[in-house]
């Protein structure tokens, strides 16, 4: 049995009924075969043994009460899983859904994320099975205290900088940084999505859907077009996509559709994006209710079927794994030209494949939707400067950021022997500094 297959078959064994990481871990270990070929001293030092085990695993209970004053317990996580170019960097997700299999591959996927941004940032992850929707102010501010009320421990400016994901925003990261300063005494960077007037960045917000059409643009110039003129199609309504939808209008697209967990609406004269905004970000509604706005669009039931619209540039930027085979191949039947992921690991490795074979541009999401912890790293360094940078510097570090990591990719596919593959080359390109460093740091 080869080292990679071999590695990968200890993952399994060893991370039982956690099937999002071995489908991160997979991803990345098929795009590292002729990395081993050539770097015979990776495996003799053993790196994918070390890459895929976090340096920590922190679990926790999160005890707190309601307004009614009854109490509830939540669990907590956070996964540090390599800090061998940098502090411990990624997100806290707040959902249902998660549990120590979410975290770990998001965690993992994180690492190379983090490496592509030529940043200073290792990777983790974190969160907790806490839902926050319906749920008052209060009752956020109670958990969010409790919640940091243990992580505080584990983390710091110079060590562990969490920032937000799904279920965390300003408002959460607001209230577990109050509560971080008042356990610790301390005024630093400790979490970045800070609110403009304690630390927080300029560009933040709009971050990561910014970053994923700049990359997009990037895979566009490599056919000799551009966005100007095309038709896209943004799954999602909530951060990511609504920026998406802001910067890809910007560039000369228009957005036709949108989505959430439950169906999505069609506007062929261009989805309005103030409506989004006051219906996800205001009024915290259902996309639904747009159609009761303008009389020309349709709301379908079902936020799969969103992939059944014709679009010549679809970014997924709802959860992982929505995107499957089948909607794959009705987007290149449709003439889809170009995919890059705003969320994490949207597409199915069945999907990918098909993406692939068909010469459909694909930006896999550590590339795509690498902006929001690039622009993190970027509010760490004011924070370390005290500084505040302009809106217009703080977007043009984000745009040459996303830029090069289009060209690392693609220079990484190319020397590997796969030109074009923009998965590998990211896999590859990301990989290959932690895998430096970690040699250059010995066995530890």
């Amino acid at each position: 049995m080869d080292y990679v297959k071999s590695v990968f078959e200890q993952v399994k064994k060893r991370n039982a009924n956690e099937p999002e990481f071995h489908q991160a871990v997979e991803e990345v270990f098929e795009s590292l075969r002729p990395v081993f070929q050539k770097h015979p001293e990776f495996e003799h030092a053993g790196l994918l043994e070390r890459i895929v085990e976090p340096e920590r695993q922190i679990l926790f209970r999160v005890p707190w009460t309601d307004d009614r004053g009854k109490v509830h317990v939540n669990r907590g996580f956070r996964i540090q899983f390599n800090s061998a170019i940098g502090p411990y960097k990624g997100g806290l997700r707040f959902h249902p859904s998660v549990y120590i299999g979410i975290i770990k591959f998001l965690g993992f996927e994180q690492i190379f994320k983090n490496s592509l941004t030529g940043l200073m940032m290792g990777g983790a992850k974190g969160g907790s099975d806490f839902d926050p929707k319906g749920k008052s102010d209060g009752e956020i501010m109670r958990f969010c205290q409790a919640f940091m009320g243990e992580l505080y421990r584990h983390i710091g400016a110079d060590t562990d900088v969490p920032a937000g994901d799904i279920g965390v925003g300003g408002r959460e990261v607001g209230y577990m940084y109050g509560q971080w300063k008042k356990l610790t005494t301390l005024f630093n960077g400790v979490l970045t999505g800070k609110g403009l007037d304690f630390g927080g960045s300029l560009v933040r917000t709009e971050a990561t859907g910014y970053g994923c059409v700049y990359f997009t643009e990037e895979m566009l110039k490599d056919r000799k077009t551009s966005m100007e003129g095309k038709t896209v199609v943004i799954s999602g309504s909530g951060n990511v996509a609504i920026y998406a939808h802001q910067k890809a209008t910007q560039l000369g697209g228009k957005v036709v559709a949108m989505s959430d967990s439950n169906g999505f609406i069609y506007d062929k004269n261009g989805i309005n994006l103030e409506t989004v905004k006051q219906l996800k970000e205001v009024e915290r509604k259902r996309i639904k209710e747009y159609v009761g706005k303008h009389s020309g669009a349709q709301y379908t039931e079902g936020c799969a079927k969103i992939w059944t619209v014709p679009c010549e540039v679809a970014l997924p930027c709802a959860t992982q794994n929505e995107l499957d085979e089948e909607s794959a191949g009705v987007l290149i039947k449709n003439g889809c030209i170009a995919v890059a992921e705003g969320a994490n690991m949207p597409s199915t490795p069945e999907a990918v494949k098909l993406f692939l074979k068909n010469k459909v541009s694909f930006g896999p999401g550590k590339a795509a939707n690498a902006g929001g912890v690039a622009t993190s790293g970027l509010e760490m360094a004011q924070d370390s400067q005290r500084l505040n940078w302009s809106f217009e510097e703080t977007d043009k570090k984000l745009h040459s950021i996303m830029v090069n990591i289009h060209k690392s990719a693609k220079e990484a596919a190319e020397e590997y022997g796969t030109p074009g593959n923009l998965v590998n080359g990211a896999n590859i390109a990301g990989f290959m500094k932690v895998a430096r460093a970690m040699m250059a740091q010995g066995v530890v």
